[in-house]
């Protein structure tokens, strides 16, 4: 088929066997279940479930091609019960005994009764069900299907992945634009390959535009340089390589906004790194990091906004999570500080670091034991049974003050108690 096939380039491109699919290692990898499965020909019911266009239906395909089984498609958005028995029926009568996949797109919006509808065609053979969704299958899809299936988890394609696939799209005289000559400037590509948020399909339509509007220059070359890309997704390109200095320096200044009490700072390089594409769960992680090391016990609501950030980066995705860490960011950059935490544990691994192990006294030891030569059993003081909850007793041999809190916020109130139980 020519590159000026009707057909979409993203659909040309799709993989024909296993070991032409990109990304999806933990599950395709050597020796990995659902790659044993598939060169088994063990194929049982599967629920695909993953961000759009990491490669479901591109599995399924392949999955099909493999074990050369008869491969028919839903949609859940389209079909209805009787498009479902009609299929199944046919699977009995007609299409022999080769075995049938019936693939179905989006199946989390089949409901409940037409989900209830594929259980006995299922359950007998008739059909092998690869089912394709972009919801948690534990929600949407009923548990008689998804006991009766291996569910596995796609993740979204890695920059460097839809990299492989848009240079495999260019070279493919075929299928692609191999007998087209064109120059993929490498900051193009890498944009593209990032602002797609892991969907291959969403890059190729647009390296697809790209190809098709870009008139070729004097020497018969067409040139795809950041702003024809930028064109084509609508997208501006901002100047930031992930593996250089643009990546490190752009997060070391939104940390020291954030530790510098500065939020529009701290906001700004957010959106900047959102913007170019950078992780959010990244971002995630290191505000979590920040909300301990630069803020502490100054405000411990820090650490719990923080963790909620980066849960909902998990739960919600982009582009809606950039709220949830702007919360987060500007939440943290007004906070109280104090890195009296960081110190603590720093101060503390380095005197163990440097040889200064001490051994735990006997009275705190997991059973009380009689103290060597004395005869006498070394207690332990309950706290609970004093006044304040609080008695002294040794709990390092050579006593040391690594934790000095602040003044700062809460921590404040901890100095105060601290002073009043010490006298």
């Amino acid at each position: 088929m020519s590159a000026t096939s009707t057909e979409p380039l993203a659909a040309r491109m799709r993989p024909q066997s296993i070991d032409e699919v990109v990304g999806q290692d933990h599950i395709l990898g050597k020796g990995k279940l659902l790659r044993r499965v598939i060169e088994a020909d063990r194929l049982t019911n599967v629920i695909f479930y993953g961000p759009p266009g990491c490669g479901k239906t591109t599995l399924a395909e392949v999955i099909a091609k493999t074990t050369k089984r008869n491969f028919v498609r839903l949609s859940g958005v389209i079909s209805g019960v009787a498009d479902i028995r009609k299929i199944c029926d046919r699977a009995r009568t007609e299409l022999g005994g080769e075995g049938t996949i019936l693939f179905i797109d989006e199946i989390h919006r089949f409901n409940k009764s037409q989900q209830d509808v594929l259980l006995p065609y299922v359950e007998d053979g008739t059909v092998v069900l690869i089912g394709a969704t972009t919801h948690n299958p534990n929600f949407f899809i009923n548990t008689p299907l998804t006991s009766r299936s291996l569910v596995f988890e796609l993740h979204a394609l890695a920059p460097a992945d839809v990299a492989k696939l848009l240079e495999r799209a260019l070279d493919d005289k075929e299928k692609g634009y191999g007998n087209f000559p064109s120059r993929f400037d490498p900051a193009a590509r890498d944009f593209l390959a990032t602002i797609c948020d892991g969907d291959a399909r969403h890059a190729l339509t647009a390296l697809e535009i790209a190809m098709r509007s870009t008139p070729a220059g004097e020497d018969g070359v067409i040139d795809l340089t950041p702003e024809v890309i930028q064109e084509c997704v609508q997208r501006r390109l901002v100047r930031y390589d992930k593996k250089e200095d643009g990546h490190y320096d752009t997060i070391s200044a939104f940390i020291k906004s954030i530790r510098g009490s500065d939020p529009d700072a701290a906001v700004y390089w957010l959106g900047k790194m959102l913007t170019a594409g950078e992780d959010p769960r990244f971002i995630a992680r290191r505000l979590v990091i920040s909300a301990s090391e630069d803020i502490g016990n100054a405000d411990p609501r820090g650490l719990t906004v923080a963790v909620a950030a980066m849960q909902a980066c998990e739960f919600v995705g982009m582009p809606e999570c950039a709220i949830n860490l702007s919360q987060a960011t500007t939440y943290l950059a007004t906070a109280p500080k104090s890195n009296a935490s960081c110190m603590a544990i720093s101060e503390a691994m380095a005197d163990i670091e440097s040889g200064a192990v001490q051994p735990v006294p006997e009275h705190l030891k997991n059973k009380h034991v009689k103290a060597i030569g004395s005869g006498k059993v070394t207690a332990y003081k309950y706290p609970h049974e004093f006044a304040n909850h609080y008695v002294e007793q040794e709990y390092l041999g050579i006593p040391k003050a690594y934790y000095r809190p602040t003044e700062q916020g809460y921590e404040a109130t901890i100095a105060k108690r601290q002073a009043l139980l010490k006298g």
